[in-house]
């Protein structure tokens, strides 16, 4: 266990208090005179989640305390961080589903895709509109959090998730035909080896077939003998 990791642990255990804070309307915490009611404190847990996934990222590769589990926790904690936030806004009224589901289906096939390609022996790395479209998720998402009780925020909420769905679309593509490219080379190179394996295995045989058959060319026709006859 090392600091990025415990970062990455800590984005998951702020999903069920991102949910609850959204969720429950009638939550609200007192500091002194100043009250922060549930949106507030749903965007102040969200950014707290998204700023530890840039953190953790940075000190893992500045440490070099790159490891397995957190290389596997990583994109977890990202998506049960984004895939909460979009159903509780849903919940909430403040999020059209098919949106929520569009985005969080991406996810998803992306995240099965890598997991092929990697039973592979081949990464498929995040591309510049996978960056691109995090980037507008977290600004979208804090917008439209804001926009629950905030009208005034609800129309430009709603074009960042657009912007959102159509580099979420983008980055799908990107990443489908970065596979398919490498998954069609991969299949027609295993093909090509079974092939000649094939092949090789044809002309053993052939050759030892015709080797047993000149052997037996060599040694003429058999003589049967026979016993001489008694007058």
């Amino acid at each position: 266990m090392n600091l990025p990791n415990a970062l990455t642990i800590l984005r998951i255990f702020f999903v069920p208090l991102l949910v609850a804070a959204l969720v429950q309307e009638n939550v609200s915490v007192h500091f002194g005179e100043l009250l922060v009611t549930n949106e507030w404190l749903a965007l102040a847990i969200f950014l707290a989640a998204a700023a530890t996934d840039l953190l953790d990222g940075y000190l893992a590769r500045r440490w070099k305390q790159v490891t397995t589990i957190g290389t596997l926790l990583d994109p977890i904690a990202d998506k049960l961080l984004i895939s909460a936030a979009l159903i509780s806004l849903v919940q909430v009224r403040s999020l059209p589903a098919w949106m929520a589901i569009l985005i969080i289906g991406r996810e998803f096939a992306v995240s099965g895709l890598r997991s092929i390609a990697a039973a592979e022996g081949y990464t498929i790395k995040a591309s510049d509109l996978g960056k691109t479209k995090m980037f507008f998720q977290v600004v979208a998402i804090s917008c439209t959090l804001l926009s629950v009780r905030h009208a005034v925020l609800r129309t430009p909420s709603i074009l960042l998730m657009w912007a959102v769905v159509l580099f979420a679309i983008l980055s799908a593509v990107s990443y489908f035909r970065k596979f398919w490219h490498k998954i069609d080379e991969r299949v027609k190179l295993r093909r090509r080896r079974e092939l000649l394996t094939l092949e090789r295995k044809r002309q053993k045989a052939l050759r030892r077939q015709m080797g047993l058959s000149s052997g037996k060319e060599g040694l003429g026709p058999a003589t049967i003998w026979k016993p001489p006859e008694v007058n």
